[in-house]
Parts: C-alpha cells; sequence; structure tokens
C-alpha cells in the first residue's frame, strides 16, 4: 500500500506542482507532499551519463544512447541549468531506472510513491510498428510524467500539423498557440498551455492507481484514468466532466 506520494515540481514549466497536490489528496488513502525539482533532491554524479546512454539517437533506431564527452558535458549543464535543455528524446525506462537509482535506499520502497514531473520529452520503444512514441508518463517507481510529452505525444488534428509547416515555411518559427487555436479546427493543447496544471492531474493519479492495484490504465474513455493518444480524447478525459467512469468515480471521487 502507498502511504505517501512525494510530488516533484517542474519549475520550467507552467505545471503548479502544489495544485496537484491540493486535488489529489482528498482523493487517495495517501499523504501527499510536495518536493522541489527531483533532479535537484536527488542529484548524483551518474545521471549525467545516464541521461546520455538514454537519449533516443534516432526515430526508428532502438539502440540509444551517445556517451561522447560533449554529450556528458551537455548533460551536467542540463542538470545546472535546466531551462537550456530543450529537444531531446530519451527513452522513459532508461530514465526511470537511473532516477530509481538516484533515490535514497530507504525511499525506494513502494510505500512512498515518487512522481517526478518532468521538463524533458520521454518515449518508450514500439515493437509493434519499429518506432520510438512520445508519451506523456511512464508509470512505475518513480512515476515520470513528462510535461512536453504531454503537448507531443498525443496526436493533434491533421490541420494543426499541416498549418505548423506552413506558417514556418513562410516565417521560418513556430507559430503562436492562439494563432494554431484561431486557424485549426479541434481542441489540443500546446506549451505552456494554461490547462497544464489541470490535465496532469489524472496522469499523477494514474501513477497512484498503478501502484495501488498493478492496473496501468482505464480503456474507458472520458475517465481520467484513460490512456488518450489524440488531443480531443486527453482534454474529454482530464478537463471535462464527468472526472471518473462509474468505477474509478466510486475509488476516487471526492468524498
Amino acid at each position: 500500500m502507498v502511504d505517501q506520494i512525494a510530488l516533484y515540481r517542474a519549475p520550467t514549466t507552467v505545471a503548479d506542482s502544489e495544485e496537484v497536490a491540493n486535488w489529489l489528496e482528498p482523493r487517495v488513502d495517501a499523504t501527499v507532499a510536495v518536493r522541489d525539482r527531483f533532479l535537484e533532491e536527488h542529484r548524483t554524479d551518474e545521471l549525467p551519463e545516464r541521461f546520455a546512454e538514454a537519449r533516443v539517437l534516432s526515430p526508428y533506431d532502438r539502440e540509444t544512447g551517445n556517451t561522447m564527452l560533449g554529450t556528458i558535458r551537455y548533460e551536467e549543464r542540463a542538470l545546472e541549468n535546466p531551462e537550456r535543455e530543450g529537444g531531446v528524446l530519451y527513452d522513459g525506462q532508461q530514465v526511470q531506472r537511473a532516477l530509481n537509482s538516484a533515490l535514497p535506499a530507504d525511499e525506494r520502497g513502494l510505500e512512498t510513491l515518487h512522481v517526478a514531473i518532468l521538463d524533458r520529452a520521454i518515449g518508450t520503444w514500439g515493437e509493434h510498428d519499429g518506432r520510438w512514441h512520445k508519451r506523456v508518463n511512464v508509470l512505475g517507481q518513480p512515476a515520470l510524467i513528462s510535461v512536453p510529452g504531454l503537448y507531443e505525444a498525443p496526436a493533434k488534428p491533421e490541420a494543426y500539423y499541416k498549418e505548423k509547416q506552413r506558417h514556418s515555411l513562410l516565417s521560418g518559427d513556430t507559430p503562436p498557440r492562439e494563432v494554431l487555436e484561431n486557424r485549426v479546427e479541434g481542441e489540443f493543447l500546446v506549451e505552456n498551455d494554461p490547462r497544464t496544471t489541470d490535465a496532469l492531474k489524472g496522469y499523477v493519479l494514474q501513477a497512484y492507481d498503478f501502484l495501488e492495484t498493478g492496473e496501468s490504465f482505464c480503456d474507458r474513455e472520458g475517465c481520467r484514468l484513460f490512456n488518450a493518444h489524440y488531443h480531443e480524447d486527453l482534454i474529454a478525459a482530464q478537463l471535462r466532466e464527468p472526472e471518473f467512469c462509474t468505477e474509478h468515480a466510486r475509488r476516487y471521487g471526492r468524498s
């Protein structure tokens, strides 16, 4: 049984861990404590090389890792100055193992669930199609939740990608969120979206539910425990009422 949840901040993002904790605590049978950034709280000398080893090199290459000195130096700087990190995809399971090793020995048990909200993009390898897929979360200990993944992992409407490409060809940069929202039909989240914190709440609860029940996700669309592959499904699950399917409302509905 999980007795405590340690929820870590992601200071370079708009995610508000305190708000997530306040939403979570009355719904679970555990205390929730907010801590500073995981990579500050549990920094080890091995982490730069472990992140370098977890780098995805190509969308279609299962092998990961670039441990040349320059890459390790980059990872050292990214740990020191997280606002300078970006544009790199990491194997989420390798990162999870690295962060588990960084935990103090007396906190690796499942009585304390660590949930690291990260400002890095993480992915998992798809055996079915031979390519990497960005993910919002990787369940386990610690659970990883990627804020960039919230924006990038679920598929957006096709018109979004066409408009983004058109704007980039004309101006050479990424169009502002307001431009995309005005020109593209359908709902989706983009970087620094003000709905980020609300959307993350269900993903943190998924991490708790996994350790408590051993079940990965809910298969009912519209439930906060649903694993959405499209932005419209993500918004329906995380930002629309009701919050839960009937089964999970009995377990996690506010009493």
